[in-house]
């Protein structure tokens, strides 16, 4: 082989190879200036990136000492416990805990710790649900609720046919207060858009309903409750079941006042009233100065419901909140009540309609809409709304897909997801409040979803419906003094052992951070693990991109 070169070139004069060799130089410049130059970092640039490292290595280490109990925050909360009288200490070692922070600016993770693994999110998943919403919908999304009716009224203001209130999926027909602002208030009672669609009713001259009086919430499929809801949820206002038509959140208002002498029937009131459900009264006045203990029972399918309990003589009244099993068929109850009130008599049945409204040939008696979508998003973020978050996967479910199905809004979800580029494994979700103990995700695509929506043209909007750490919603009480304190902005989320928090931070030296922490099988009570959850928090904000403590010189002597 060596010999055949040689001879090759051999025979070759110089005239033949000369322009190869000047055009391989001619070229040689512009091919070097074409190679991409790596630009040398400054003196200052590696100083800052040495200084962040070392930033969030003293903020691992302050997470390790959170985590197993030395933390001086913990030491004290297992002091308390002691003084109290109780001997099992905190011990946050016993659960699995996740941390996950990334720079918001550069998208660059600083710490993960069990990043990829599965956490039950909890509440976490609303922002999952809020984020496509807004990505599906628009922030001014409208819903819109109607009478209606295919028949017609006569000269003596008898509707000749059925009255119809047809629901399509807005979760705010109540009273309250828009915009948001610090709490969710109320404004007069509870069945207040009921009534003033009754209001139009009337004043369309209308005084006798000759058909029956219907509420169509066939915009959804009859689909109550998502997989992985425990039944002790179904009683309780905060696993109302899912419906098209949401009055009052689907529950009823309960208080219990204690009576004028010891042993007495407590009093009790509910609203709003219906004549739906059959309430038996077991709630005695117990002695003065004894803790108040009420607990509402109502088997499933059933409609007597049962007080139980005590409350002290002369204490304060105790409210609860009960959730309603037939959302449609309360409201039908209610309306005619509503309408009886202003003097028009329904002489047909009152029922619900489940299957879908086609509206055609009907007239528009009555109508509500909605303030924006942005509005239900703030109220669904700052209060952890778990109903509110379910109709919106089902609305965007039927919008995308044309069915109102939680199963049709967790398919426009996921395939939102693989837009982002999360990993269909990394979320894996039944539901859309986080009720569902079945739920998984990544603490990873939860930043992920974050930095996502960051980039958002809804973004602003958005961030502002998450609580702020001391001020409102779910974090109104938490990190109230001390450096996190409005520094926190994110989504709490709490089920039976499960903590989480996510959302965004802004630390002491001004770095915008965006966050993950999840605590999962521990035995801590509520109180407690979000202790341990804003002591992280708290050395987030004091740590991560701060300068190097200052060295203390050494004197001379």
């Amino acid at each position: 082989m060596k010999t055949a070169i040689h001879g090759y070139w051999g025979r070759k004069s110089l005239a033949a190879i000369l322009p190869v060799l000047v055009l391989w130089a001619a070229t040689r410049p512009a091919q070097a200036q074409r190679a991409p130059q790596r630009r040398q970092e400054t003196a200052a640039e590696r100083r800052a990136r040495l200084e962040l490292r070392a930033s969030v290595e003293r903020f691992r280490g302050r997470l390790e000492a959170i985590l197993a109990g030395t933390a001086p925050s913990v030491v004290a909360l297992n002091e308390r416990r002691q003084r109290a009288g109780e001997s099992a200490p905190v011990r946050p070692d016993k659960g699995h805990w996740a941390v996950v922070i990334a720079d918001a600016a550069t998208g660059q993770t600083l710490l993960a710790q069990n990043s990829q693994r599965y956490f039950t999110p909890a509440s976490n998943t609303k922002l999952f649900t809020t984020a496509l919403a807004l990505a599906k919908l628009g922030p001014e999304h409208r819903f819109r609720t109607t009478i209606e009716t295919t028949g017609s009224v006569d000269r003596f203001g008898r509707l000749l046919g059925d009255l119809v209130l047809v629901a399509r999926g807005d979760p705010n027909l109540s009273n309250r207060k828009f915009p948001f602002l610090e709490k969710a208030e109320r404004d007069g009672p509870p069945d207040k858009v009921l009534a003033v669609l009754a209001d139009q009713v009337v004043a369309r001259g209308i005084h006798h309903v000759e058909g029956s009086l219907v509420v169509n919430d066939g915009y959804f499929p009859p689909d109550r409750y998502p997989p992985g809801w425990a039944i002790d949820d179904m009683v309780a206002g905060y696993g109302a079941p899912v419906s098209a038509l949401v009055v009052n959140d689907n529950t009823l208002a309960v208080e219990v006042r204690p009576g004028d002498q010891e042993n007495d029937a407590a009093w009790f009131a509910v609203e709003p009233w219906a004549d739906f459900y059959e309430f038996r009264n077991l709630v005695r006045t117990g002695a003065q100065g004894t803790r108040p203990r009420v607990a509402i029972a109502r088997e499933p399918g059933s409609r007597m419901v049962t007080l139980e309990g005590t409350v002290p003589l002369g204490g304060s009244p105790q409210q609860a909140t009960l959730a309603i099993e037939e959302p449609a068929e309360f409201a039908a109850a209610l309306l005619k009540r509503l309408l009886e009130a202003r003097g028009v008599r329904v002489y047909g049945r009152v029922r619900a309609d489940h299957s879908p409204w086609t509206g055609e040939g009907a007239s528009v008696l009555a109508e509500h809409t909605s303030p924006p979508l942005i509005e239900a998003v703030r109220l669904i973020n700052k209060v952890s709304q778990n109903l509110h978050a379910e109709v919106l996967l089902r609305v965007v479910g039927r919008a995308e897909t044309g069915e109102g199905t939680t199963e049709a809004g967790l398919r426009v979800a996921r395939a939102l997801l693989a837009e982002i580029g999360i990993a269909d494994e990394d979320v894996v979700l039944f539901d859309g409040s986080g009720l569902s103990r079945r739920n998984l995700v990544t603490p990873e695509a939860v930043v992920k979803l974050l930095a996502w929506a960051a980039k958002q043209p809804w973004w602003e909007a958005y961030l502002a419906t998450l609580p702020v750490a001391g001020v409102d919603g779910t974090l109104a009480e938490r990190m109230k003094a001390g450096s996190p304190a409005q520094r926190i902005q994110g989504k709490t989320g709490s089920l039976g052992n499960v903590n989480s928090l996510s959302g965004f931070a802004t630390t002491l030296s001004g770095k915008r951070l965006v966050f993950s922490i999840f605590g999962n099988h521990h035995n801590l009570r509520g109180p407690e693990a979000t202790a341990v959850i804003d002591a992280l928090c708290e050395a987030m904000v004091e740590e991560i991109g701060a300068p190097p403590p200052e060295k203390v010189k050494r004197q001379r002597r």
